[in-house]
Protein backbone atom coordinates (compact mmCIF):
# COMPACT_ATOMS: atom_id res chain seq x y z
CA UNK A 1 0.00 0.00 0.00
CA UNK A 2 1.76 3.23 -1.09
CA UNK A 3 0.13 5.35 1.62
CA UNK A 4 1.53 3.08 4.30
CA UNK A 5 5.04 3.52 2.91
CA UNK A 6 4.66 7.26 3.30
CA UNK A 7 4.04 6.84 7.00
CA UNK A 8 7.05 7.51 9.17
CA UNK A 9 6.84 5.28 12.23
CA UNK A 10 8.99 6.05 15.20
CA UNK A 11 8.55 4.54 18.63
CA UNK A 12 9.12 6.34 21.88
CA UNK A 13 8.27 3.29 23.93
CA UNK A 14 11.79 2.60 25.12
CA UNK A 15 12.64 6.14 26.10
CA UNK A 16 11.46 6.05 29.67
CA UNK A 17 10.35 2.51 30.43
CA UNK A 18 12.14 1.05 33.47
CA UNK A 19 14.36 -1.93 32.69
CA UNK A 20 13.12 -3.95 35.67
CA UNK A 21 11.18 -7.02 34.52
CA UNK A 22 7.72 -7.43 35.96
CA UNK A 23 5.62 -10.49 36.47
CA UNK A 24 2.95 -9.08 34.17
CA UNK A 25 3.14 -7.10 30.97
CA UNK A 26 2.60 -3.36 31.14
CA UNK A 27 -0.51 -1.93 29.53
CA UNK A 28 0.33 -0.15 26.27
CA UNK A 29 -1.23 3.01 24.89
CA UNK A 30 -0.38 4.03 21.32
CA UNK A 31 -0.68 7.59 20.09
CA UNK A 32 0.09 9.02 16.67
CA UNK A 33 1.26 12.50 15.73
CA UNK A 34 -0.09 13.13 12.24
CA UNK A 35 1.42 16.27 10.81
CA UNK A 36 3.35 18.04 8.09
CA UNK A 37 6.77 16.50 8.60
CA UNK A 38 8.41 17.75 5.43
CA UNK A 39 6.49 20.71 3.96
CA UNK A 40 5.98 24.37 4.74
CA UNK A 41 4.24 23.78 8.08
CA UNK A 42 6.92 21.39 9.30
CA UNK A 43 8.76 23.97 11.39
CA UNK A 44 5.53 25.28 12.90
CA UNK A 45 4.26 21.84 13.90
CA UNK A 46 5.57 18.51 12.53
CA UNK A 47 8.78 17.25 14.15
CA UNK A 48 8.44 19.68 17.04
CA UNK A 49 4.96 18.41 17.86
CA UNK A 50 6.26 14.84 17.69
CA UNK A 51 9.03 15.73 20.15
CA UNK A 52 6.55 17.44 22.47
CA UNK A 53 4.38 14.31 22.45
CA UNK A 54 7.43 12.19 23.25
CA UNK A 55 8.32 14.41 26.20
CA UNK A 56 4.74 14.17 27.49
CA UNK A 57 4.92 10.38 27.17
CA UNK A 58 8.24 10.29 29.02
CA UNK A 59 6.88 12.44 31.85
CA UNK A 60 3.77 10.29 32.10
CA UNK A 61 5.66 7.00 32.17
CA UNK A 62 7.84 8.21 35.02
CA UNK A 63 4.69 8.62 37.09
CA UNK A 64 2.96 5.50 35.72
CA UNK A 65 5.66 2.86 35.09
CA UNK A 66 3.01 0.16 34.59
CA UNK A 67 1.61 1.94 31.53
CA UNK A 68 3.77 1.98 28.41
CA UNK A 69 3.25 4.69 25.80
CA UNK A 70 4.31 4.38 22.18
CA UNK A 71 4.41 7.47 19.98
CA UNK A 72 4.22 7.20 16.18
CA UNK A 73 4.64 9.94 13.60
CA UNK A 74 3.13 10.27 10.14
CA UNK A 75 3.46 12.77 7.30
CA UNK A 76 0.03 13.53 5.83
CA UNK A 77 1.52 15.74 3.08
CA UNK A 78 -1.24 18.34 3.62
CA UNK A 79 -3.64 16.07 1.68
CA UNK A 80 -6.98 14.90 3.16
CA UNK A 81 -6.90 11.53 1.38
CA UNK A 82 -3.39 10.81 2.63
CA UNK A 83 -4.24 11.88 6.16
CA UNK A 84 -7.41 9.79 6.26
CA UNK A 85 -5.57 6.74 4.87
CA UNK A 86 -2.79 6.98 7.45
CA UNK A 87 -5.34 7.42 10.24
CA UNK A 88 -7.35 4.42 9.07
CA UNK A 89 -4.21 2.27 8.91
CA UNK A 90 -3.09 3.41 12.35
CA UNK A 91 -6.47 2.68 13.91
CA UNK A 92 -7.07 -0.61 12.09
CA UNK A 93 -3.61 -2.17 11.77
CA UNK A 94 -1.24 -0.48 14.20
CA UNK A 95 -3.46 -0.30 17.26
CA UNK A 96 -3.25 3.49 17.63
CA UNK A 97 -5.70 4.75 20.25
CA UNK A 98 -5.47 8.53 19.71
CA UNK A 99 -4.15 10.86 17.01
CA UNK A 100 -2.85 14.40 17.64
CA UNK A 101 -1.81 17.51 15.69
CA UNK A 102 -3.00 17.83 12.00
CA UNK A 103 -2.05 21.37 10.88
CA UNK A 104 -4.48 21.61 8.00
CA UNK A 105 -8.22 21.88 8.51
CA UNK A 106 -9.37 19.87 5.49
CA UNK A 107 -7.20 16.98 6.68
CA UNK A 108 -8.54 17.41 10.21
CA UNK A 109 -12.14 17.12 9.00
CA UNK A 110 -11.32 13.92 7.10
CA UNK A 111 -9.48 12.33 10.02
CA UNK A 112 -12.26 13.34 12.39
CA UNK A 113 -14.71 11.27 10.40
CA UNK A 114 -12.37 8.27 10.49
CA UNK A 115 -11.99 8.59 14.27
CA UNK A 116 -15.76 8.70 14.68
CA UNK A 117 -16.23 5.67 12.44
CA UNK A 118 -13.60 3.67 14.35
CA UNK A 119 -14.62 5.01 17.81
CA UNK A 120 -11.12 6.33 18.43
CA UNK A 121 -9.78 9.66 19.73
CA UNK A 122 -8.43 12.56 17.66
CA UNK A 123 -7.20 15.82 19.22
CA UNK A 124 -6.49 18.74 16.90
CA UNK A 125 -3.56 20.70 18.29
CA UNK A 126 -2.74 22.77 15.21
CA UNK A 127 -5.90 22.85 13.05
CA UNK A 128 -7.70 26.13 13.53
CA UNK A 129 -11.16 26.36 11.94
CA UNK A 130 -13.79 26.91 14.67
CA UNK A 131 -16.19 24.56 12.86
CA UNK A 132 -14.21 21.59 14.21
CA UNK A 133 -16.42 22.16 17.25
CA UNK A 134 -19.37 23.33 15.17
CA UNK A 135 -20.40 22.07 11.74
CA UNK A 136 -17.77 19.29 11.76
CA UNK A 137 -17.89 18.35 15.45
CA UNK A 138 -18.04 14.71 16.56
CA UNK A 139 -18.11 13.08 20.01
CA UNK A 140 -14.68 11.59 19.30
CA UNK A 141 -12.66 14.76 18.79
CA UNK A 142 -11.29 17.77 20.66
CA UNK A 143 -9.85 21.04 19.38
CA UNK A 144 -7.10 21.93 21.78
CA UNK A 145 -4.59 24.69 21.13
CA UNK A 146 -6.44 27.58 19.49
CA UNK A 147 -9.01 28.46 16.90
CA UNK A 148 -8.94 31.07 14.19
CA UNK A 149 -11.88 33.05 15.56
CA UNK A 150 -10.09 33.36 18.90
CA UNK A 151 -6.99 34.74 17.21
CA UNK A 152 -9.03 37.10 15.04
CA UNK A 153 -11.03 38.34 18.01
CA UNK A 154 -7.94 38.99 20.13
CA UNK A 155 -5.95 40.82 17.45
CA UNK A 156 -8.72 42.78 15.75
CA UNK A 157 -10.17 44.49 18.80
CA UNK A 158 -6.85 45.92 19.86
CA UNK A 159 -5.90 47.19 16.39
CA UNK A 160 -9.25 48.76 15.54
CA UNK A 161 -9.38 50.51 18.89
CA UNK A 162 -5.88 51.85 18.21
CA UNK A 163 -7.04 53.45 14.96
CA UNK A 164 -6.57 50.61 12.46
CA UNK A 165 -10.02 50.97 10.91
CA UNK A 166 -9.29 49.93 7.28
CA UNK A 167 -8.06 46.42 6.47
CA UNK A 168 -6.63 44.52 3.51
CA UNK A 169 -6.35 40.72 3.65
CA UNK A 170 -3.94 38.31 1.98
CA UNK A 171 -5.15 34.73 2.22
CA UNK A 172 -4.36 31.27 0.83
CA UNK A 173 -7.10 29.76 -1.31
CA UNK A 174 -8.19 27.01 1.08
CA UNK A 175 -10.71 26.54 3.86
CA UNK A 176 -8.68 27.96 6.79
CA UNK A 177 -7.70 31.06 4.83
CA UNK A 178 -11.29 31.81 3.85
CA UNK A 179 -12.49 31.17 7.41
CA UNK A 180 -9.88 33.48 8.93
CA UNK A 181 -10.79 36.33 6.62
CA UNK A 182 -14.55 35.86 7.08
CA UNK A 183 -14.29 35.88 10.88
CA UNK A 184 -11.83 38.75 11.07
CA UNK A 185 -13.70 40.90 8.55
CA UNK A 186 -16.93 40.40 10.51
CA UNK A 187 -15.29 41.60 13.72
CA UNK A 188 -13.66 44.58 11.94
CA UNK A 189 -17.05 45.70 10.59
CA UNK A 190 -18.80 45.12 13.93
CA UNK A 191 -16.29 47.49 15.51
CA UNK A 192 -16.93 50.18 12.90
CA UNK A 193 -13.98 49.46 10.60
CA UNK A 194 -14.08 48.50 6.95
CA UNK A 195 -12.49 45.97 4.62
CA UNK A 196 -10.94 47.77 1.64
CA UNK A 197 -9.71 44.69 -0.21
CA UNK A 198 -8.48 41.13 -0.16
CA UNK A 199 -6.41 38.84 -2.34
CA UNK A 200 -6.35 35.03 -2.46
CA UNK A 201 -3.28 33.18 -3.72
CA UNK A 202 -2.80 29.58 -4.91
CA UNK A 203 -1.72 27.15 -2.19
CA UNK A 204 0.70 25.47 -1.99
CA UNK A 205 3.49 26.75 -4.21
CA UNK A 206 3.25 30.53 -3.96
CA UNK A 207 6.44 32.23 -2.82
CA UNK A 208 6.27 35.59 -4.61
CA UNK A 209 3.66 37.77 -2.90
CA UNK A 210 4.71 41.05 -4.50
CA UNK A 211 1.54 41.51 -6.54
CA UNK A 212 -0.62 40.98 -3.45
CA UNK A 213 1.53 43.33 -1.36
CA UNK A 214 1.22 45.93 -4.10
CA UNK A 215 -2.57 45.61 -4.02
CA UNK A 216 -2.50 46.18 -0.27
CA UNK A 217 -0.30 49.23 -0.69
CA UNK A 218 -2.56 50.67 -3.40
CA UNK A 219 -5.65 50.16 -1.21
CA UNK A 220 -4.30 52.61 1.42
CA UNK A 221 -5.36 50.19 4.16
CA UNK A 222 -4.09 50.99 7.64
CA UNK A 223 -3.80 47.26 8.48
CA UNK A 224 -2.43 44.46 6.31
CA UNK A 225 -3.79 41.22 7.72
CA UNK A 226 -1.99 37.99 6.85
CA UNK A 227 -4.50 35.16 6.97
CA UNK A 228 -1.92 32.46 6.34
CA UNK A 229 0.73 30.56 8.29
CA UNK A 230 4.24 29.18 8.31
CA UNK A 231 6.61 30.05 5.48
CA UNK A 232 3.87 31.98 3.67
CA UNK A 233 3.57 34.39 6.59
CA UNK A 234 7.35 34.80 6.74
CA UNK A 235 7.58 35.54 3.01
CA UNK A 236 4.76 38.08 3.21
CA UNK A 237 6.45 39.88 6.09
CA UNK A 238 9.78 40.12 4.28
CA UNK A 239 8.19 41.32 1.06
CA UNK A 240 5.95 43.85 2.84
CA UNK A 241 9.11 45.30 4.36
CA UNK A 242 10.73 45.50 0.94
CA UNK A 243 7.72 47.47 -0.32
CA UNK A 244 7.97 49.81 2.68
CA UNK A 245 4.56 49.13 4.19
CA UNK A 246 5.60 49.06 7.87
CA UNK A 247 7.88 52.05 7.35
CA UNK A 248 4.91 54.03 5.98
CA UNK A 249 2.79 53.32 9.05
CA UNK A 250 0.82 50.26 7.85
CA UNK A 251 0.29 47.86 10.74
CA UNK A 252 0.76 44.17 9.96
CA UNK A 253 -1.33 41.57 11.77
CA UNK A 254 -0.51 37.87 11.44
CA UNK A 255 -3.42 35.63 12.40
CA UNK A 256 -1.27 32.49 12.83
CA UNK A 257 1.99 33.81 14.20
CA UNK A 258 4.93 31.97 15.74
CA UNK A 259 8.23 33.10 17.23
CA UNK A 260 10.19 31.06 14.69
CA UNK A 261 8.64 33.27 11.99
CA UNK A 262 9.81 36.53 13.54
CA UNK A 263 13.22 35.00 14.14
CA UNK A 264 13.52 33.70 10.58
CA UNK A 265 12.81 37.11 9.03
CA UNK A 266 14.67 39.06 11.70
CA UNK A 267 13.39 41.69 14.12
CA UNK A 268 14.33 44.49 11.72
CA UNK A 269 11.59 43.26 9.37
CA UNK A 270 9.21 41.77 11.95
CA UNK A 271 9.20 44.58 14.54
CA UNK A 272 5.74 45.84 15.37
CA UNK A 273 3.86 42.85 13.94
CA UNK A 274 0.95 41.79 16.13
CA UNK A 275 -0.10 38.19 16.68
CA UNK A 276 -2.10 36.06 19.11
CA UNK A 277 -0.40 33.19 20.94
CA UNK A 278 -1.76 31.41 24.03
CA UNK A 279 1.77 30.22 24.89
CA UNK A 280 5.19 31.85 24.62
CA UNK A 281 8.31 30.10 25.84
CA UNK A 282 9.43 33.08 27.98
CA UNK A 283 6.04 33.64 29.61
CA UNK A 284 6.83 32.34 33.11
CA UNK A 285 9.08 29.96 35.05
CA UNK A 286 7.14 26.86 33.95
CA UNK A 287 7.27 27.72 30.24
CA UNK A 288 10.98 28.51 30.50
CA UNK A 289 11.60 25.16 32.22
CA UNK A 290 9.83 23.32 29.38
CA UNK A 291 11.83 25.28 26.81
CA UNK A 292 15.06 24.30 28.57
CA UNK A 293 14.16 20.62 28.09
CA UNK A 294 12.78 20.97 24.57
CA UNK A 295 15.38 23.23 22.94
CA UNK A 296 18.47 20.95 23.04
CA UNK A 297 16.46 18.19 21.36
CA UNK A 298 15.01 20.44 18.63
CA UNK A 299 17.91 22.01 16.73
CA UNK A 300 18.28 24.54 19.56
CA UNK A 301 14.93 26.16 18.74
CA UNK A 302 12.43 27.25 21.38
CA UNK A 303 8.99 25.59 21.48
CA UNK A 304 6.06 27.46 19.95
CA UNK A 305 2.42 27.27 20.97
CA UNK A 306 1.66 24.31 18.66
CA UNK A 307 4.46 22.33 20.29
CA UNK A 308 3.29 23.30 23.77
CA UNK A 309 -0.29 22.50 22.80
CA UNK A 310 0.70 19.01 21.69
CA UNK A 311 2.43 18.39 25.03
CA UNK A 312 -0.60 19.72 26.92
CA UNK A 313 -3.12 17.66 24.95
CA UNK A 314 -1.14 14.41 25.10
CA UNK A 315 -0.60 14.89 28.84
CA UNK A 316 -4.33 15.38 29.47
CA UNK A 317 -5.23 12.38 27.31
CA UNK A 318 -2.76 10.14 29.12
CA UNK A 319 -3.91 11.40 32.51
CA UNK A 320 -7.47 10.57 31.47
CA UNK A 321 -6.47 7.10 30.28
CA UNK A 322 -4.78 6.40 33.61
CA UNK A 323 -7.87 7.58 35.50
CA UNK A 324 -10.19 5.38 33.43
CA UNK A 325 -7.77 2.48 33.19
CA UNK A 326 -5.98 1.81 29.89
CA UNK A 327 -8.29 -1.02 28.84
CA UNK A 328 -11.40 1.16 29.16
CA UNK A 329 -9.71 4.08 27.43
CA UNK A 330 -8.68 1.86 24.52
CA UNK A 331 -12.13 0.29 24.25
CA UNK A 332 -13.99 3.49 23.33
CA UNK A 333 -12.67 6.78 22.03
CA UNK A 334 -16.01 8.42 22.65
CA UNK A 335 -16.00 7.41 26.31
CA UNK A 336 -12.43 8.67 26.64
CA UNK A 337 -13.30 12.05 25.13
CA UNK A 338 -16.25 12.31 27.52
CA UNK A 339 -13.89 11.69 30.43
CA UNK A 340 -11.41 14.26 29.05
CA UNK A 341 -14.25 16.76 29.20
CA UNK A 342 -15.10 15.76 32.77
CA UNK A 343 -11.57 16.19 34.12
CA UNK A 344 -10.32 19.75 34.68
CA UNK A 345 -7.23 20.69 32.69
CA UNK A 346 -4.17 21.85 34.60
CA UNK A 347 -0.69 21.82 33.16
CA UNK A 348 2.36 24.09 33.37
CA UNK A 349 2.12 25.29 29.77
CA UNK A 350 -1.51 26.19 29.12
CA UNK A 351 -2.53 26.63 32.74
CA UNK A 352 -6.02 25.86 33.97
CA UNK A 353 -9.01 25.33 31.75
CA UNK A 354 -11.61 22.80 30.69
CA UNK A 355 -12.84 20.94 27.63
CA UNK A 356 -16.28 22.19 26.70
CA UNK A 357 -19.15 19.88 25.77
CA UNK A 358 -18.61 20.58 22.05
CA UNK A 359 -14.95 19.53 22.30
CA UNK A 360 -13.22 22.92 22.47
CA UNK A 361 -10.50 23.34 25.10
CA UNK A 362 -11.23 26.66 26.81
CA UNK A 363 -8.22 28.60 28.05
CA UNK A 364 -6.79 32.11 28.05
CA UNK A 365 -5.35 33.70 24.90
CA UNK A 366 -2.72 36.45 24.62
CA UNK A 367 -1.85 39.22 22.17
CA UNK A 368 1.82 39.97 21.51
CA UNK A 369 3.75 42.62 19.61
CA UNK A 370 7.12 41.83 18.08
CA UNK A 371 9.97 43.73 19.70
CA UNK A 372 12.34 46.01 17.85
CA UNK A 373 16.02 45.01 17.67
CA UNK A 374 16.84 47.57 20.36
CA UNK A 375 14.22 46.11 22.73
CA UNK A 376 15.34 42.49 22.35
CA UNK A 377 17.82 41.12 24.87
CA UNK A 378 18.70 37.95 22.99
CA UNK A 379 18.16 35.69 19.99
CA UNK A 380 14.81 34.31 21.18
CA UNK A 381 13.62 37.41 23.05
CA UNK A 382 10.95 38.27 20.48
CA UNK A 383 7.71 39.59 21.99
CA UNK A 384 6.13 41.92 24.49
CA UNK A 385 2.69 41.17 25.91
CA UNK A 386 -0.07 43.58 24.85
CA UNK A 387 -3.15 41.92 26.33
CA UNK A 388 -4.45 38.76 27.97
CA UNK A 389 -7.88 37.52 26.87
CA UNK A 390 -9.50 35.59 29.74
CA UNK A 391 -10.86 32.15 28.99
CA UNK A 392 -14.49 33.26 29.27
CA UNK A 393 -13.95 35.76 26.43
CA UNK A 394 -11.41 33.91 24.29
CA UNK A 395 -13.76 31.72 22.21
CA UNK A 396 -17.18 31.84 20.60
CA UNK A 397 -20.12 30.50 22.64
CA UNK A 398 -21.34 26.99 21.87
CA UNK A 399 -24.70 28.25 20.65
CA UNK A 400 -22.98 30.24 17.91
CA UNK A 401 -21.01 27.27 16.63
CA UNK A 402 -24.00 24.91 16.84
CA UNK A 403 -22.42 21.51 17.41
CA UNK A 404 -25.15 19.01 16.49
CA UNK A 405 -24.73 16.61 19.42
CA UNK A 406 -24.71 19.34 22.10
CA UNK A 407 -27.86 20.83 23.54
CA UNK A 408 -27.42 24.52 24.40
Amino acid sequence: MPIRRRTLLTSAAALAVPSIRRAHAAATIKIGVLSDMSGQYAEASGPGDFLAAQIAAEDFMKLHPDIKVEVLQGDMLLKPDVGASIARGWYDLDGVDAIFDIPQSAVAIAVGQVAKEKDKVVVFTSAGIPDLTGKYCTPNQIQWTYDLWGNSNAITRGLVQAGGDSWFFIKPDYISGHTMVKDTATIVEQLGGKVVGMAAYPFPGTTDFSSYILQAQTSKAKVLCLANAGDDTANCIKQAREFGLPQSGVKIAALVYQDYISRSVGLESAQGIVGAMPFYWDMNDDTRAFAARFTPRYHNARPNYFHAGCYSAVWHYLKTAATMGPDKAKASGRATVEQMKALPVADPLYGSGFVRADGKFIHANRVWETKSPSESKGEWDQFKLLATIPQDKAFQPMEVLGCAFVKT
